[in-house]
Protein backbone atom coordinates (compact mmCIF):
# COMPACT_ATOMS: atom_id res chain seq x y z
CA UNK A 1 0.00 0.00 0.00
CA UNK A 2 1.06 3.70 -0.66
CA UNK A 3 1.06 5.35 2.53
CA UNK A 4 0.50 9.24 2.52
CA UNK A 5 3.83 10.80 4.12
CA UNK A 6 2.55 12.55 7.32
CA UNK A 7 0.64 9.19 8.17
CA UNK A 8 4.39 7.77 8.13
CA UNK A 9 5.92 10.11 9.79
CA UNK A 10 2.87 10.49 12.69
CA UNK A 11 3.76 6.17 12.58
CA UNK A 12 7.35 6.70 13.40
CA UNK A 13 6.78 9.98 16.20
CA UNK A 14 4.38 7.39 17.77
CA UNK A 15 6.56 4.45 18.06
CA UNK A 16 9.54 6.60 19.45
CA UNK A 17 7.03 8.33 21.76
CA UNK A 18 5.69 4.63 23.29
CA UNK A 19 9.70 3.93 23.91
CA UNK A 20 9.83 6.87 25.63
CA UNK A 21 12.09 9.29 23.91
CA UNK A 22 11.86 12.74 24.27
CA UNK A 23 9.98 15.16 22.29
CA UNK A 24 12.48 17.18 21.01
CA UNK A 25 14.83 14.02 20.56
CA UNK A 26 11.95 12.01 18.65
CA UNK A 27 10.91 15.22 16.24
CA UNK A 28 14.93 14.78 15.08
CA UNK A 29 15.06 11.64 14.33
CA UNK A 30 11.40 11.63 12.70
CA UNK A 31 12.76 14.29 10.50
CA UNK A 32 15.76 12.35 9.09
CA UNK A 33 13.80 8.94 9.02
CA UNK A 34 10.94 10.06 7.34
CA UNK A 35 12.53 12.06 4.58
CA UNK A 36 14.84 8.80 4.03
CA UNK A 37 11.57 7.37 3.19
CA UNK A 38 10.34 10.08 1.11
CA UNK A 39 13.53 10.18 -1.20
CA UNK A 40 13.45 6.15 -2.07
CA UNK A 41 15.98 5.21 0.75
CA UNK A 42 12.97 2.77 1.88
CA UNK A 43 16.18 0.63 3.55
CA UNK A 44 16.71 3.13 5.77
CA UNK A 45 13.66 4.93 7.02
CA UNK A 46 10.51 3.45 8.74
CA UNK A 47 12.20 -0.13 7.91
CA UNK A 48 14.95 0.38 10.58
CA UNK A 49 12.19 0.33 13.62
CA UNK A 50 12.77 -3.42 13.55
CA UNK A 51 16.11 -2.97 14.18
CA UNK A 52 15.91 0.07 16.93
CA UNK A 53 13.45 -2.00 18.97
CA UNK A 54 15.86 -5.22 19.30
CA UNK A 55 18.59 -2.61 20.50
CA UNK A 56 16.39 -1.33 23.05
CA UNK A 57 14.85 -4.43 24.35
CA UNK A 58 18.93 -5.54 24.83
CA UNK A 59 19.64 -2.48 26.60
CA UNK A 60 22.30 -0.95 23.87
CA UNK A 61 20.27 2.03 22.79
CA UNK A 62 19.60 4.76 25.08
CA UNK A 63 16.94 6.83 23.26
CA UNK A 64 17.32 10.19 25.99
CA UNK A 65 20.96 10.38 25.77
CA UNK A 66 22.17 13.79 24.55
CA UNK A 67 25.09 14.78 22.69
CA UNK A 68 28.34 15.82 24.87
CA UNK A 69 31.35 17.97 23.08
CA UNK A 70 34.35 16.76 24.43
CA UNK A 71 37.17 18.51 23.11
CA UNK A 72 37.21 21.64 20.17
CA UNK A 73 38.53 24.35 18.74
CA UNK A 74 38.10 27.12 15.68
CA UNK A 75 37.87 24.22 13.16
CA UNK A 76 37.08 20.76 14.85
CA UNK A 77 35.03 18.84 17.63
CA UNK A 78 34.83 15.42 18.68
CA UNK A 79 31.13 15.00 19.96
CA UNK A 80 30.29 11.81 22.41
CA UNK A 81 26.62 10.95 21.44
CA UNK A 82 26.25 8.58 24.92
CA UNK A 83 25.17 5.39 23.35
CA UNK A 84 21.93 7.18 21.56
CA UNK A 85 20.42 6.65 18.39
CA UNK A 86 22.38 8.38 15.56
CA UNK A 87 19.99 10.60 14.32
CA UNK A 88 19.65 13.10 16.92
CA UNK A 89 23.90 13.56 17.33
CA UNK A 90 24.08 13.80 13.62
CA UNK A 91 22.23 16.50 12.65
CA UNK A 92 23.97 18.44 15.69
CA UNK A 93 27.16 17.47 14.25
CA UNK A 94 26.91 18.16 10.82
CA UNK A 95 25.03 21.94 11.85
CA UNK A 96 28.27 22.40 14.56
CA UNK A 97 30.43 21.36 11.11
CA UNK A 98 28.69 24.72 9.23
CA UNK A 99 28.56 27.08 12.24
CA UNK A 100 32.61 26.45 12.43
CA UNK A 101 33.27 26.77 8.81
CA UNK A 102 30.87 29.69 8.26
CA UNK A 103 33.84 31.18 11.20
CA UNK A 104 36.74 29.32 10.11
CA UNK A 105 36.20 28.33 6.52
CA UNK A 106 36.25 24.16 7.38
CA UNK A 107 34.62 22.63 10.22
CA UNK A 108 35.41 19.01 10.81
CA UNK A 109 33.28 17.00 13.52
CA UNK A 110 33.52 13.87 15.00
CA UNK A 111 31.52 11.56 16.83
CA UNK A 112 31.95 8.51 18.78
CA UNK A 113 29.78 6.08 21.00
CA UNK A 114 26.44 6.57 18.52
CA UNK A 115 24.25 3.76 17.14
CA UNK A 116 22.52 3.53 13.38
CA UNK A 117 21.79 7.20 12.11
CA UNK A 118 20.16 6.62 8.73
CA UNK A 119 20.71 7.65 5.15
CA UNK A 120 24.26 9.78 5.26
CA UNK A 121 22.73 12.00 2.92
CA UNK A 122 20.18 13.55 5.19
CA UNK A 123 23.13 14.94 6.65
CA UNK A 124 24.78 16.14 3.98
CA UNK A 125 21.80 17.65 2.50
CA UNK A 126 21.97 19.66 5.73
CA UNK A 127 25.41 21.49 4.92
CA UNK A 128 24.06 22.23 0.75
CA UNK A 129 20.52 23.64 2.31
CA UNK A 130 22.84 26.24 4.77
CA UNK A 131 25.22 27.34 1.55
CA UNK A 132 28.07 25.22 2.61
CA UNK A 133 29.84 21.51 0.99
CA UNK A 134 29.06 18.80 3.54
CA UNK A 135 30.81 15.54 3.62
CA UNK A 136 29.35 12.44 5.89
CA UNK A 137 31.20 8.93 6.45
CA UNK A 138 30.53 6.87 9.05
CA UNK A 139 31.67 2.90 10.43
CA UNK A 140 28.62 0.40 10.89
CA UNK A 141 27.69 -2.19 13.59
CA UNK A 142 27.36 -4.69 11.12
CA UNK A 143 30.45 -6.79 9.27
CA UNK A 144 28.67 -7.10 5.79
CA UNK A 145 31.54 -7.09 3.28
CA UNK A 146 33.62 -9.49 1.72
CA UNK A 147 37.18 -7.75 1.10
CA UNK A 148 38.55 -8.60 -2.32
CA UNK A 149 39.76 -12.14 -2.53
CA UNK A 150 38.08 -12.68 0.61
CA UNK A 151 35.51 -15.88 1.66
CA UNK A 152 34.13 -13.95 4.80
CA UNK A 153 33.13 -10.07 5.92
CA UNK A 154 35.45 -8.12 7.41
CA UNK A 155 34.01 -4.54 7.21
CA UNK A 156 30.66 -2.62 7.30
CA UNK A 157 28.76 -1.15 3.84
CA UNK A 158 30.43 1.88 5.39
CA UNK A 159 28.55 4.80 3.82
CA UNK A 160 30.05 8.21 2.01
CA UNK A 161 27.94 10.89 1.38
CA UNK A 162 28.50 14.72 -0.31
CA UNK A 163 26.55 17.36 -1.05
CA UNK A 164 27.07 20.94 -3.02
CA UNK A 165 24.96 24.21 -2.81
CA UNK A 166 23.71 25.34 -6.76
CA UNK A 167 21.84 28.41 -7.48
CA UNK A 168 19.09 27.07 -10.24
CA UNK A 169 19.57 23.46 -10.00
CA UNK A 170 19.42 21.68 -7.22
CA UNK A 171 22.30 20.63 -5.08
CA UNK A 172 24.99 18.06 -5.89
CA UNK A 173 24.00 15.01 -3.65
CA UNK A 174 26.36 11.70 -3.47
CA UNK A 175 24.63 9.31 -1.02
CA UNK A 176 26.63 5.77 -1.38
CA UNK A 177 27.99 2.60 0.22
CA UNK A 178 30.88 1.05 -0.52
CA UNK A 179 29.54 -2.51 -0.90
CA UNK A 180 27.73 -2.93 -4.55
CA UNK A 181 24.72 -2.04 -2.37
CA UNK A 182 23.53 -1.23 0.72
CA UNK A 183 22.85 -4.21 3.26
CA UNK A 184 19.53 -2.48 4.12
CA UNK A 185 18.47 -2.84 0.51
CA UNK A 186 18.90 -6.70 0.44
CA UNK A 187 16.51 -6.03 3.43
CA UNK A 188 13.89 -4.38 1.74
CA UNK A 189 14.47 -7.07 -1.73
CA UNK A 190 13.71 -9.53 0.87
CA UNK A 191 10.29 -7.52 2.15
CA UNK A 192 9.15 -7.19 -1.59
CA UNK A 193 10.23 -11.00 -2.38
CA UNK A 194 11.69 -9.46 -5.02
CA UNK A 195 14.80 -11.23 -7.02
CA UNK A 196 18.29 -9.29 -6.54
CA UNK A 197 21.04 -8.40 -9.39
CA UNK A 198 23.21 -10.88 -9.52
CA UNK A 199 27.16 -9.77 -7.36
CA UNK A 200 25.20 -7.89 -4.93
CA UNK A 201 25.77 -10.98 -2.64
CA UNK A 202 28.54 -13.96 -2.40
CA UNK A 203 28.21 -16.36 -0.70
CA UNK A 204 31.07 -17.87 1.36
CA UNK A 205 32.51 -19.75 -2.06
CA UNK A 206 32.11 -16.73 -3.71
CA UNK A 207 29.06 -17.12 -5.78
CA UNK A 208 26.42 -15.00 -6.19
CA UNK A 209 23.23 -15.00 -4.45
CA UNK A 210 20.05 -13.75 -6.38
CA UNK A 211 17.54 -15.35 -4.22
CA UNK A 212 16.81 -12.44 -1.12
CA UNK A 213 15.66 -14.34 1.54
CA UNK A 214 19.28 -16.34 1.13
CA UNK A 215 20.32 -13.24 0.38
CA UNK A 216 19.35 -12.01 3.75
CA UNK A 217 20.41 -14.90 5.43
CA UNK A 218 24.12 -14.49 3.99
CA UNK A 219 23.76 -10.78 4.88
CA UNK A 220 22.25 -10.72 8.56
CA UNK A 221 22.80 -14.38 9.68
CA UNK A 222 25.79 -16.31 8.87
CA UNK A 223 29.81 -15.62 9.11
CA UNK A 224 30.90 -16.32 5.65
CA UNK A 225 29.74 -14.68 2.57
CA UNK A 226 28.21 -11.13 2.34
CA UNK A 227 28.12 -7.99 0.33
CA UNK A 228 30.75 -7.47 -2.60
CA UNK A 229 33.13 -4.34 -2.46
CA UNK A 230 32.32 -1.42 -4.81
CA UNK A 231 32.79 -2.17 -8.07
CA UNK A 232 32.26 -5.92 -7.69
CA UNK A 233 34.63 -7.23 -10.38
CA UNK A 234 37.32 -7.32 -11.88
CA UNK A 235 39.62 -7.60 -9.10
CA UNK A 236 41.57 -3.96 -9.14
CA UNK A 237 37.96 -2.25 -9.45
CA UNK A 238 36.73 -4.14 -6.06
CA UNK A 239 40.25 -3.78 -4.92
CA UNK A 240 39.30 0.33 -4.71
CA UNK A 241 36.22 0.12 -3.60
CA UNK A 242 37.31 -2.08 -0.36
CA UNK A 243 40.20 0.61 -0.10
CA UNK A 244 36.89 3.04 -0.46
CA UNK A 245 35.56 1.42 2.38
CA UNK A 246 38.86 1.56 4.48
CA UNK A 247 39.13 4.99 4.16
CA UNK A 248 35.16 5.42 5.41
CA UNK A 249 36.30 3.40 8.22
CA UNK A 250 39.27 5.46 8.87
CA UNK A 251 37.52 8.54 9.29
CA UNK A 252 34.67 7.58 10.79
CA UNK A 253 35.84 5.05 13.23
CA UNK A 254 39.24 5.10 13.98
CA UNK A 255 40.15 8.65 13.67
CA UNK A 256 37.35 9.61 16.40
CA UNK A 257 37.76 6.23 18.42
CA UNK A 258 34.93 4.42 18.17
CA UNK A 259 34.99 0.73 17.69
CA UNK A 260 36.31 -2.09 14.57
CA UNK A 261 33.13 -4.52 14.47
CA UNK A 262 35.42 -7.64 14.19
CA UNK A 263 37.31 -6.22 17.21
CA UNK A 264 34.29 -5.23 18.82
CA UNK A 265 31.90 -8.41 18.02
CA UNK A 266 34.96 -10.49 19.66
CA UNK A 267 35.55 -8.65 22.76
CA UNK A 268 31.78 -6.56 23.66
CA UNK A 269 29.48 -7.89 26.17
CA UNK A 270 25.84 -8.76 25.33
CA UNK A 271 24.56 -5.21 26.80
CA UNK A 272 27.20 -3.05 25.61
CA UNK A 273 26.83 -0.32 23.04
CA UNK A 274 27.53 0.14 19.11
CA UNK A 275 30.01 2.38 19.61
CA UNK A 276 29.51 3.69 15.99
CA UNK A 277 31.40 6.34 14.83
CA UNK A 278 30.68 9.27 12.22
CA UNK A 279 32.47 12.10 10.29
CA UNK A 280 31.29 15.66 9.54
CA UNK A 281 32.92 17.78 7.36
CA UNK A 282 31.69 21.14 5.82
CA UNK A 283 33.49 24.33 3.75
CA UNK A 284 32.41 27.53 2.99
CA UNK A 285 32.80 28.39 -0.37
CA UNK A 286 33.33 32.17 0.43
CA UNK A 287 36.44 30.84 2.06
CA UNK A 288 37.90 30.28 -1.53
CA UNK A 289 35.60 31.96 -3.69
CA UNK A 290 33.57 35.37 -3.94
CA UNK A 291 30.53 34.97 -2.52
CA UNK A 292 27.97 33.26 -5.16
CA UNK A 293 30.47 32.33 -7.71
CA UNK A 294 31.30 28.76 -6.44
CA UNK A 295 27.45 27.86 -6.63
CA UNK A 296 26.78 29.51 -10.55
CA UNK A 297 30.30 27.46 -11.80
CA UNK A 298 28.05 24.41 -10.09
CA UNK A 299 25.45 25.49 -11.65
CA UNK A 300 27.29 25.91 -15.47
CA UNK A 301 28.88 22.72 -14.58
CA UNK A 302 25.50 20.92 -13.70
CA UNK A 303 23.95 22.39 -17.15
CA UNK A 304 26.95 20.42 -19.63
CA UNK A 305 25.65 17.47 -17.81
CA UNK A 306 22.46 17.73 -18.34
CA UNK A 307 23.17 18.96 -22.11
CA UNK A 308 24.48 15.98 -22.63
CA UNK A 309 23.23 13.80 -25.21
CA UNK A 310 21.28 10.59 -24.32
CA UNK A 311 21.94 7.01 -25.35
CA UNK A 312 18.00 6.56 -24.51
CA UNK A 313 15.97 9.85 -25.36
CA UNK A 314 13.72 8.51 -23.05
CA UNK A 315 16.09 8.35 -20.39
CA UNK A 316 17.67 11.82 -20.47
CA UNK A 317 20.85 12.44 -17.89
CA UNK A 318 20.34 12.85 -14.47
CA UNK A 319 22.87 14.59 -12.05
CA UNK A 320 23.84 12.79 -8.41
CA UNK A 321 20.90 13.74 -6.53
CA UNK A 322 17.96 14.15 -8.70
CA UNK A 323 16.40 10.83 -8.44
CA UNK A 324 15.95 11.43 -5.03
CA UNK A 325 14.61 14.57 -5.70
CA UNK A 326 12.29 13.93 -8.62
CA UNK A 327 11.49 10.32 -5.37
CA UNK A 328 10.14 12.92 -2.87
CA UNK A 329 8.04 14.86 -4.90
CA UNK A 330 6.35 12.01 -6.09
CA UNK A 331 6.04 10.41 -2.91
CA UNK A 332 4.98 13.29 -1.50
CA UNK A 333 2.17 13.15 -3.85
CA UNK A 334 1.42 9.22 -4.17
CA UNK A 335 2.67 8.34 -0.88
CA UNK A 336 5.52 6.13 0.84
CA UNK A 337 5.20 2.40 -0.57
CA UNK A 338 4.96 -0.06 2.49
CA UNK A 339 4.65 -3.55 1.63
CA UNK A 340 2.41 -5.96 3.06
CA UNK A 341 5.53 -7.65 5.22
CA UNK A 342 6.68 -4.57 6.53
CA UNK A 343 3.50 -3.61 7.51
CA UNK A 344 2.36 -6.98 9.76
CA UNK A 345 6.13 -6.16 11.07
CA UNK A 346 5.07 -2.38 12.17
CA UNK A 347 2.18 -3.38 13.51
CA UNK A 348 3.78 -5.63 15.87
CA UNK A 349 5.85 -2.96 17.00
CA UNK A 350 2.68 -1.33 18.02
CA UNK A 351 1.55 -4.41 19.77
CA UNK A 352 4.53 -4.86 21.96
CA UNK A 353 5.00 -1.04 22.56
CA UNK A 354 0.86 0.41 23.46
CA UNK A 355 1.99 2.60 20.35
CA UNK A 356 -1.07 3.21 17.92
CA UNK A 357 -0.94 2.04 14.80
CA UNK A 358 -1.50 4.72 12.00
CA UNK A 359 -0.14 3.38 8.90
CA UNK A 360 -3.74 1.76 6.99
CA UNK A 361 -6.84 4.35 7.24
CA UNK A 362 -9.28 2.53 9.68
CA UNK A 363 -11.43 0.69 8.30
CA UNK A 364 -15.67 1.64 8.21
CA UNK A 365 -16.89 0.61 11.96
CA UNK A 366 -13.70 -0.30 13.25
CA UNK A 367 -13.26 0.70 16.86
Amino acid sequence: MNVPHERVRAQIEAILHAWGMEPDLVQTTVEAMAETDLMGVDSHGISMLMTYEKRVQEGKLKLNARPRIEKQNACTALIDAGAGLGHPVSAFAMNLAVDKAKEAGVGVVGVRNSHHFGAAGVYARIAAKRGAIGMVTSATRGVAMVPTRGAMPVLGTNPIAFAAPAKRNEPFVLDMATTTTAAGKVKVYDLNEKQMPAGWVLDGKGQPVTDPRRGFQIVFDEPEGGLSPLGGSPEMASHKGYGLAMMVHILGGTLVGSSFSPIRNRTQKPEDPDDIGHFFMAIDPNAFRSPGEFENDLDDVIDVLHATPAADPARPMLVAGEPEEAERRRRLKDGIPIPASLDHLIRGICERSGAAYLLAPREAGAP
